[in-house]
């Protein structure tokens, strides 16, 4: 794969609140859209402008206060959603419309009941209105992944030719794999010459785990858009998490030669906000903004990782905007990492005086899920304590 400017499009504010319990309000979305515009993402997709009052309201207000990014709104392939999208960014400094419509044909026939060719006049139609109204025309044909390869072409023709200059391939219902998605960016290519003359997207859901890993798939066959949300907050199992593929490509920049506009240290501090918001944090064992994505317990990780952090971290958290790692202190844990949070908290022991508090320490931890400061020093007999705190 050879190097690239790749464009981050966060959907947080549109895929991502339609996570059940994420919703927002239009306070909340303007300063996830502020964060956004410090990330540096390049598109902010700020709703769905003809599904709601506030969700109209919400996109009114971010185009007129956020000026760094494109901002976008889904729509269908219906006038009256196009035209919602175009009132709703009519102050954008430039504007985008994400039109959707469905490709595969169990979508066809059991959800829009339309025929294949009612699918391709509607969606000509809908991007030749949405380039009249709106400064860029997304298009995504939904279920791509489960759609007919040659229908999937012969819809991608139809809305290059209309205007569209963004092809976004999503995998509506994650159920693709790597290998299979990246094909479908390769097949694009070589059948479709038209296809060189726009940006090719990716947008996938976390339905087998596999969001993060086929969106890395597109970067390799050459995609120039990927689709993410923060924490990887989504429809049913989630999307993309965009912290993981912005750490990923950084870690393994020799895979993904990729340049990008994203400033990698306000990822946990946006993290954070986005869980303070909708209340709701990531798993502990969450990759790169999880509680536990630097702490270590277990001894043998901790002593390689105080002589050298490479020894069990591919990545620095500072880099990441993440405080610093964590030591836990558990049943797990080794004399070294005992012996530091002791100097830690001013406590100062001979070879000997350790070992005991060591053993007082494992009896406890085998009864205790959590180790807090107070029965560390409990450990300690109160003379030796005061002892070495004195000197």
């Amino acid at each position: 794969m050879s190097s690239n400017r790749l464009r981050f499009l966060d959907t947080t504010l549109r895929d991502g609140e339609q996570a059940p319990g994420c919703s927002m309000n239009i306070d909340e979305k303007l300063r996830m859209a502020h964060a956004l515009e410090e990330l540096g993402v390049n598109v902010i997709e700020a709703g769905f402008a003809a599904a709601s009052p506030g969700d109209f309201q919400a996109i009114q207000s971010i185009s007129q206060e956020v000026r760094g990014p494109n901002i976008g709104s889904l729509a269908r392939a219906k006038r009256e959603d196009i035209e919602a999208a175009a009132r709703a960014l009519e102050k954008a400094r430039r504007s985008r419309v994400h039109i959707v419509l469905s490709s595969s044909d169990i979508h066809l026939e059991y959800k829009l009941k339309i025929s294949r060719s009612q699918a391709l006049e509607q969606a000509d139609a809908a991007v030749r209105l949405g380039c009249s109204m709106i400064d860029e025309v997304e298009f995504s044909p939904e279920d791509s992944t489960r759609s007919d390869p040659d229908f999937l072409c012969q819809m991608v023709a139809t809305v290059i030719a209309a205007g569209a200059t963004i092809i976004n391939i999503p995998d509506t219902v994650g159920y693709s794999v790597p290998h299979e998605y990246a094909g479908i960016f390769t097949m694009l290519r070589a059948r479709l010459p038209e296809v060189s003359g726009v940006t090719l997207s990716s947008h996938c859901h976390n339905d087998l785990g596999l969001a993060v890993a086929n969106t890395l798939a597109a970067v390799s066959a050459g995609v120039q858009q990927v689709e993410c949300t923060i924490n990887g907050i989504g429809e049913r199992a989630g999307n993309a998490a965009l912290e993981e593929v912005a750490a990923a490509m950084q870690v393994r920049r020799d895979q993904y030669p990729c340049t990008h506009s994203l400033v990698l240290d306000r990822l946990f501090p946006i993290s954070e906000l986005l869980s303070e918001i909708i209340q709701f944090a990531p798993a502990p064992n969450k990759a790169v903004v999880g509680k536990n994505a630097f702490a270590h317990e277990a001894g043998i990780h901790q002593h390689g990782v105080m002589a050298n952090p490479l020894t069990y971290e591919i990545m620095n958290p500072v880099a990441f905007g993440v405080p610093q790692r964590r030591m836990v202190l558990g049943k797990h844990s080794g004399r070294s990492a005992l012996a530091l949070r002791y100097r830690e908290l001013g406590v100062s022991l001979e070879a000997s005086e350790l070992d005991a508090a060591y053993r007082r320490f494992t009896l406890l931890a085998d009864r205790r899920k959590a180790i807090f400061d107070q029965d560390l020093l409990a450990l300690i007999p109160a003379d030796q304590l005061s002892q070495t705190q004195s000197v």
